[in-house]
């Protein structure tokens, strides 16, 4: 098969454009994994819906300008399959110490090791995020939600078996265990967790998934755009097929947010109240409260900081050094793409304060990478600013400063509020009620957690989407509920 084709071969049992037929050592390995696979789907997926006919987009080619179709499927039977973007001609590596030379179709020899624990990190995060989130069915706000939940959790699930593929290609009986481990492994289990800590965490509500997929997911759109960049075509290849789905989990979460905060201020403005910091008198009206909002941004925006890395980092010079990890939209930047004698701002923690020091460009890989985020991010904020700008409330949502509420970096060891005031031990206890979510905020959040199953209807804290998925009316039935669930 062509490494150029668009069109994806559904004769065996895994959908592919990477000729699979032809590599009867890969394919069989991968059939003789696919057996696990299903069974951490089916015990491990979205809890209670596996018998669901849900209205999902499946890719049935990598062209950007039409790949996909909508249809009805139960999610045990999605077409899951690897799926690579058309190969480059010609391509060169882009950045390092390799700059210039040919994209590489096989391994290099001496970034083996570096290249394996790259793909198992990025893999490791795909079922985590299905593992976290399912139990999210049962309290689905509508069918649209629910089939938009069901949407991402199937996609991650192709985003898993896009590692694996690699893996089991290209690292043989090593990347056939680790095949298995990322299968092995569950989100918060105290013996064997997920590798990252976000991956841990609970997802108890919908706000909560809202938030993981604008926050999280981008994190995962920074590192596969980094990743795509790579001189192994084949990753570089995977990751720019990967980042098409990408776009969809955090339009999820971006009009998530948007939708919440939509009908907390048409309720609020229904109801005559002015004052958004009233917290009773919104939560009396069934809504989320702005200030609790906020609260949820600053966690979810903190936990996902952290998944950057240290700001100083070895790993991440060696990974760009090498070939293999490039910077955000490393072919868009101007410079010598190699670095060795730039530098690049760093926040520090100095005598006590916050200061920005100039440290090697190459060492400070992640804390760039974590820049170009939080300036993405920045963006989507925005726009809900303006949701609440238009309904005529005074209150502006805000990222937190990124000293705040860290558990990896830099800022580890040091409290700050979400300003960047360094806090005493002390101080943080007193105002942490303030930062984050408290035992009752979550527990008025639960209390909201009511299923809406009726086709066209809505959740009274979130408002209607302004368009349906595939431009499907609004009272289409996006998932049709098999009675046992």
């Amino acid at each position: 098969m062509p490494d150029g084709i668009t069109q994806v071969d559904y004769d065996g049992l895994i959908p592919n454009n990477v000729g699979l037929n032809e590599d009867a050592r890969v394919r069989k390995a991968l059939e003789t994994w696919h057996p696990g696979y299903i069974d951490w789907w089916t015990t491990m997926g979205p809890e209670g819906f596996q018998d669901s006919l849900v209205y999902l987009r499946t890719a049935i080619g990598v062209d950007p300008k039409g790949w996909a179709k909508f249809d009805y499927v139960r999610m045990p039977d999605y077409k899951w399959g690897i799926l690579l973007a058309p190969a480059v001609e010609g391509r060169s590596i882009g950045f390092g110490a390799h700059k210039g030379e040919p994209a590489w179709q096989e391994v290099p020899g001496e970034y083996r090791a570096m290249l394996r624990r790259l793909l198992v990190i990025q893999g490791d995060t795909e079922p985590a995020s299905v593992e976290q989130q399912r139990h999210l069915g049962a309290t689905a706000p509508s069918l649209y939600d629910m089939r938009n939940l069901f949407q991402v959790n199937v996609e991650e699930g192709r985003h898993l078996w896009a590692m694996v593929y690699l893996l089991q290609k290209y690292f043989g009986r090593e990347g056939r265990e680790e095949a298995e481990d990322l299968l092995r492994r569950r989100s918060g289990h105290v013996d064997t967790p997920r590798m990252l800590g976000a991956f841990n965490e609970a997802t108890p509500d919908w706000l909560s998934f809202f938030m993981f997929t604008y926050f999280t997911d981008r994190d995962g759109k920074m590192q596969l755009e980094a990743l795509a960049q790579s001189g192994f075509d084949p990753l570089s290849r995977t990751c720019r097929f990967m980042l098409t789905e990408e776009a969809h989990h955090m339009f999820v979460g971006e009009t998530g947010v948007a939708r919440i905060i939509e009908r907390t201020c048409t309720a609020m403005r229904e109801a005559g109240l002015h004052d958004p910091h009233d917290i009773a008198a919104a939560r009396a009206l069934g809504v989320i409260d702005l200030p609790t909002l906020q609260k949820k941004i600053n966690l979810h925006f903190s936990l996902t900081l952290d998944l950057f890395g240290n700001e100083i980092s070895t790993n991440a010079a060696n990974a760009f050094n090498s070939g293999l990890k490039g910077r955000y939209r490393e072919d868009k930047l101007t410079d010598d793409h190699q670095l060795l004698a730039q530098t690049y701002p760093v926040l520090r923690l100095r005598d006590g304060a916050i200061v920005s020091e100039d440290v090697p460009a190459l060492s400070a890989l992640n804390m760039r990478l974590r820049d170009d985020f939080v300036v993405d991010a920045a963006s989507g904020v925005g726009r809900w600013n303006k949701v609440i700008e238009k309904a005529g409330i005074s209150f502006r949502l805000a990222l937190p400063h990124v000293a705040f509420n860290r558990r990896i970096g830099e800022f580890a060891p040091i409290h700050a509020d979400t300003a960047g005031n360094l806090l005493s031990q002390a101080g943080w206890q007193a105002r942490i009620g303030s930062f984050l979510p408290a035992t009752e905020d979550n527990l008025y959040i639960t209390s909201l957690m009511q299923p809406v199953r009726a086709t066209g209807e809505y959740a009274p804290w979130i408002a209607p989407p302004k368009v349906g998925i595939d431009n499907r009316p609004g009272d289409f039935e996006y998932v049709k509920i098999a009675e046992a669930a």
